[in-house]
């Protein structure tokens, strides 16, 4: 915060104000003085053009009764008789101007330092010795006068009165019936109005500056916080967090920074969504591709390993019908029975795997059907007893009430049959399969069970992996090609209903299940869902 823009402007507007501050303070103790000097004199002559004024009026209008006697100054031989207007005209003149006005006659050239003089009027009322104190203090301080002004009509000059210890400021001027006039002011009043003036000046500047550092502070406020709103802003969208906005209340240049934040921060919400929706749909394709190319590796190397052995035997056989081998017809018969039944199987892995890849890439079409189940697996039994005879398996299945469901037809056939198949491939011991079908929740589970060997628990999520056999040696015996599961698998996600595998202490169970809803409740159940 040492280096904070709030801080930099709070100390540039102080550092302002305190300059102002300064400045105006040296100014008035350098010139206020001379400027309370100027002024003064503008009031000496401005009071010197009055007095003239008004003393040339009442001059004027002396023969007439205009001035009844009210007092006399000077001797006997001598008089002038003022009126009371005129009198009031000077006392407020010399009260609201802090002047002393002096108007005399002399009556003979100055001897011993002493003019003589008679006054007329004097706005200080001390009677005939104080007025001619006034006199004497103007001409005994001549020597040591400074003279401020001099003009045709009056004289400026600082005079230093020994009797009052001050410093006077006199007008001497000859009005215009002749008579002299001297006016006082004293610089002491002068000095203290100074004085008084910039102590006061120095009082109102630190309040000022107290007041105007809390006035700063909270100008530079109103205007770094907002910045300091935006770069918190800009630091979440940089951590990718577009939740934040401006909160745009003014019209400046700010409120303009704002929302143009505002707007690349949903510009960029926007634009991270796109991306993130197109690398999400290439990571799919990615993925996609990666098991695409598995699928076919693993899928060469299956089919390649699955072919080897019956290919290999195929040219054998062949071979030996071709070199004639054994001239035997029974031989022959049985070296043909031979290529035939590797060709068999190998076509049926050759047809397996063209099934299960449209399952797998959903290029097989789905054609659902309500139809009874419970006679669909009455019939693949029927047609499968000759199997059962041949194999010596006892089947266990109890006939029931028609059980409707809905599923593809072809594709259920195919999965019980992979079951089936699956079940005389590896039953055992009291050599039973038993086929049960249970309806529970809307749904149909039919299940095939088969006595013998349990599946290892560790390959219990292997088996519907294309090629898995658990025991290899038992499923070369009986042709199997480990593919049989994996189009169970690929069928039922297919048909979307759940399938799986329970092992038993005396065999194995592999389970499928199917939408066992009738016609009016699954309208019924799409009603409420509409609703």
């Amino acid at each position: 915060m040492n280096k904070s823009l709030r801080l930099k402007l709070t100390l540039m507007l102080m550092g302002i104000i305190l300059g102002i501050v300064i400045c105006s303070t040296l100014v008035s103790g350098l010139f206020l003085g001379d400027y309370y000097l100027y002024e003064k004199q503008r009031v000496l002559i401005e009071t010197y053009m009055d007095v003239n004024r008004l003393y040339s009026a009442s001059e004027q209008s002396s023969s007439s009764d205009i001035f009844p006697e009210i007092g006399t100054f000077g001797s006997s031989d001598s008089t002038t008789q003022l009126s009371e207007d005129f009198e009031n005209s000077m006392e407020r003149m010399s009260e609201s101007r802090s002047t002393s006005i002096i108007i005399f006659r002399v009556m003979g050239v100055k001897v011993n330092g002493v003019i003589p003089a008679t006054p007329i009027y004097s706005s200080m009322g001390l009677g005939i010795d104080g007025n001619q104190r006034m006199i004497d203090d103007y001409t005994s301080g001549q020597e040591n006068a400074r003279t401020i002004r001099k003009t045709p009509s009056y004289d400026i000059k600082k005079i230093y009165v020994d009797r009052l210890e001050n410093d006077y400021l006199y007008l001497s001027a000859t009005l215009d019936n002749g008579d002299n006039i001297l006016i006082r002011s004293s610089m002491d009043s002068i000095e203290r109005s100074v004085k008084l003036a910039n102590q006061f000046f120095m009082y109102v500047s630190l309040l000022m500056l107290v007041a105007g550092t809390v006035v700063v502070y909270i100008i530079s406020r109103s205007f770094t916080q907002p910045i300091l709103d935006l770069a918190q802003i800009a630091t979440r969208m940089s951590e990718l967090d577009f939740t934040t906005k401006y909160q745009v209340n003014r019209q400046d240049e700010i409120g303009i920074l704002g929302s143009s934040m505002n707007y690349l921060s949903s510009t960029l919400e926007t634009t991270l969504g796109e991306l993130k929706l197109a690398n999400a749909r290439l990571q799919k394709d990615l993925e996609k591709k990666t098991q695409i190319d598995n699928m076919r590796t693993e899928f060469l190397s299956n089919v390649s390993h699955e072919l080897k052995t019956p290919i290999a035997l195929i040219q054998g056989y062949a071979e030996g019908l071709m070199e004639n081998i054994n001239d035997d017809e029974e031989s022959r018969n049985f070296y043909c029975e031979v290529i035939v039944d590797e060709a068999s199987k190998m076509n049926n892995i050759v047809r397996k795997l063209l099934d299960l890849n449209q399952l797998e890439f959903g290029e097989n079409n789905i054609n659902m059907e309500h139809f009874d189940i419970e006679s669909v697996i009455r019939n693949l039994l029927s047609s499968s007893e000759i199997l059962f005879k041949q194999k010596q398996v006892t089947l266990k299945y109890d006939t029931q009430p028609p059980v409707y469901v809905w599923a593809d037809v072809y594709t259920v056939e195919e999965v019980f049959n992979n079951y089936l198949s699956n079940a005389f491939n590896h039953v055992d011991n009291e050599r039973i399969i038993e086929v049960r079908i249970t309806k529970e929740d809307g749904h149909v589970r039919v299940s095939v069970f088969n006595t013998g060997q349990p599946i290892p628990e560790e390959d219990l999520s292997k088996i519907w992996g294309k090629f898995y056999k658990v025991d290899k040696a038992r499923t070369r015996e009986y042709g199997g090609s480990g593919v049989g599961l994996s189009i169970v698998k690929a069928s039922m996600e297919l048909l979307g209903q759940r399938y799986g595998v329970i092992n038993h202490d005396n065999g194995v169970e592999f389970w499928f299940e199917l939408d066992a809803t009738n016609g009016i409740e699954a309208a019924d159940m799409e009603a409420k869902d509409d609703q």
